[in-house]
């Protein structure tokens, strides 16, 4: 049996066809619908999506949907969305893109996939193949967030071209934009949180700072440690860009096996460097979370296929990228859709120890 929204797609094109709906015409609303056929809205919105992908439907914004195609014209090709990651490693992205690929197959999409490396000129190199390639919206990752971004024009071409685009993970500040992220502030709250309550009185921070979750996660991590008046040093927070992070993973190694007094916890800006930093302490002799306790986030596979299984956070990968495909669809039907920031949650493993029991 067909899924509903297709049963939904079939009914209304029929009806199209059959003179019920006229060219022009004004179709029900989408609540009229839902209550006409009990369907939920996200339904509703897929079945519209297919026959305005067709060119049986058009949305008008502020107006409504339209009926637009004559019996006698040919459906409209499918249409290319263009997905620009920052990388495509068997980290996270490959969920994201799985997301994407489920909705986009759904409704007659196609999508075209760019890979910027974190780097700007690669970045603008995306930006004008899809550009050139006629896509008819974009999801970005953006590059480098917390920095100044030399693309920013190519965005503003984008809104001028009426392509409309959203991004995910992060967004460039500068721009008024649609986003679909996680509440990084609430990530590295609860992580912090998380050692503190397990009795860590020195905690240090490793974030990376380039890009803007890092600088978010910073922020949680300093509403935490100021709720619990621990005092805060200079150099208990410790930052890296792409470039520099073998370096400060580097030194850090070294202040922990040479200060007397060292921190007993590390809130790690995602699972990948948490990882990297378990391996280097194996290899100078100290043990997770025996000797040091190490949170994470992302809770991706490295989480539990390490030496430890790492006490995380959770990131919402395939829903996050369901739901990107979602709203730049619905953005190219004409439809206008709020930012949206998912909650993160504790998951507890084996990384950190209580230091309360000793």
């Amino acid at each position: 049996m067909k899924p509903k929204y297709e049963q939904l797609a079939d009914k209304l094109r029929e009806m199209i066809l059959a003179g019920d709906y006229l060219e022009n015409e004004l179709i029900p609303s989408e609540n009229t619908l839902q209550e006409t056929y009990q369907l939920s809205r996200h339904t509703v919105r897929q079945a519209i999506g297919i026959l305005v992908n067709e060119g049986y439907l058009r949305k008008e914004r502020g107006s409504g949907t339209y009926v637009s195609r004559p019996d006698n014209q040919p459906p409209k090709k499918s249409k290319t969305i263009g997905v620009i990651m920052t990388y495509l490693s068997n980290y996270i992205f490959p969920s994201i893109i799985r997301g994407m690929e489920q909705e986009f197959s759904s409704q007659g999409y196609s999508l075209l996939l760019g890979i910027t490396n974190n780097d700007h000129a690669q970045e603008r190199e995306c930006l004008k193949r899809m550009m050139e390639q006629g896509v008819d919206g974009l999801i970005i990752e953006p590059t480098k967030s917390n920095q100044y971004n030399p693309n920013l024009s190519y965005y503003v071409a984008l809104r001028e071209r009426e392509i409309p685009f959203l991004m995910i993970n992060a967004y460039y500040e500068e721009l008024d934009v649609q986003a679909i992220c996680v509440n990084d502030t609430r990530s590295g709250y609860l992580a912090t949180s998380h050692l503190i309550q397990q009795g860590h009185k020195h905690i240090l921070l490793l974030t990376k700072i380039d890009d803007l979750q890092g600088k978010y996660r910073m922020k949680g991590f300093i509403k935490a440690i100021q709720e619990a008046n621990l005092t805060l040093q200079e150099q208990d927070i410790l930052t890296y860009t792409t470039e520099t992070k073998s370096q400060v993973l580097e030194s850090l190694v070294v202040r922990l096996t040479k200060h007397s007094g060292k921190a007993t916890g590390i809130v790690a800006y995602n699972d990948e460097i948490a990882y990297e930093l378990i391996d280097q302490l194996a290899q100078v002799g100290l043990a997770v979370p025996q000797n040091i306790s190490i949170v994470g986030n992302d809770d991706s596979e490295l989480a539990i296929g390490g030496r430890v299984p790492l006490t995380t956070l959770t990131h919402p990968k395939e829903e996050m990228g369901s739901l990107a495909a979602q709203y730049i669809i619905e953005a190219i039907n004409g439809g206008d859709t709020p930012s949206y920031y998912f909650q993160p949650s504790l998951i507890v493993r084996d990384s950190v120890l209580d230091v309360t029991q000793k």
